[in-house]
């Protein structure tokens, strides 16, 4: 059996962090991409944990391996297999508990602070977060919250930032997995895409300001979920 299953969608979206997490702990993993038909076959019994990773499409896209992802989603949640999504991850697992995903008037870019829901005051997800605490960003879409989920924290932009469903599925809006390259290597290649006018947006200067300390603080807050994700798993 294999502990960790992570779902991709494009190259530049890896794991990242959390890949260097599961090695550090010593736990296998499969990378798969699934726009690429990876997931085709896979025998979703076999995971322990499960991880969806971000990429720049959207959910609502006409794209054929975008039901079928939901629908393994939609296995794993039914078998209870602790999950955690990434952005784009966040919002498939929104769609695969039967939520609406929408575009926002705006893009979401750079180090935005998060504020918890003031009635969450006992989510195991959160017990290990500072305050105030901050999270990379960079979408366009949103996700509604499904039914019976808990809502866990917002930014100033985007009201739906996480949520729990059950005791054992994640989804996150932000990014808690990206390294100093991996962010780098956005703005080399991807600087072209944002609009620095937008108050949601930060520019390129803010976001690389104290870069190091920033994504070591990231790293920390990852950590904390990957650690909760990883003990309910038996990992």
């Amino acid at each position: 059996m294999t502990d960790v299953l992570i779902l991709t969608h494009i190259d530049y979206c890896p794991p990242a962090h959390l890949a260097q997490v599961l090695q550090a702990r010593g736990c296998s993993f499969d990378v798969l991409r699934v726009d690429l038909g990876e997931l085709r076959g896979y025998d979703l019994e076999r995971p322990r944990a499960v991880a969806v990773m971000g990429g720049p499409m959207s959910v609502n896209d006409p794209l054929p391996w975008i039901a079928d992802e939901v629908a393994a989603l939609q296995r794993l949640i039914a078998r209870e297999v602790p999950i955690i999504g990434h952005c784009l991850g966040g919002q498939l697992l929104a769609k695969a508990l039967g939520a609406s995903i929408r575009r926002m008037p705006y893009t979401e870019a750079g180090w935005q602070d998060m504020q918890r829901h003031a009635q969450v005051t006992d989510s195991p997800w959160l017990v290990h977060l500072p305050e105030p605490f901050s999270i990379f960003q960079w979408h366009g879409d949103t996700f509604a919250l499904p039914e019976g989920a808990q809502a866990l924290f917002s930014s100033r932009w985007c009201d739906n930032q996480a949520f729990a469903w059950g005791d054992k599925v994640l989804a996150l809006q932000g990014h808690p997995e990206m390294t100093e390259p991996l962010i780098e290597c956005w703005l080399d290649d991807w600087a072209h895409l944002l609009d620095e006018r937008q108050p949601s947006q930060q520019s390129l200067a803010e976001m690389r300001e104290q870069l190091p300390e920033k994504v070591r603080a990231l790293n920390q807050v990852a950590e904390g979920f990957y650690a909760h994700w990883l003990q309910l798993a038996g990992l």
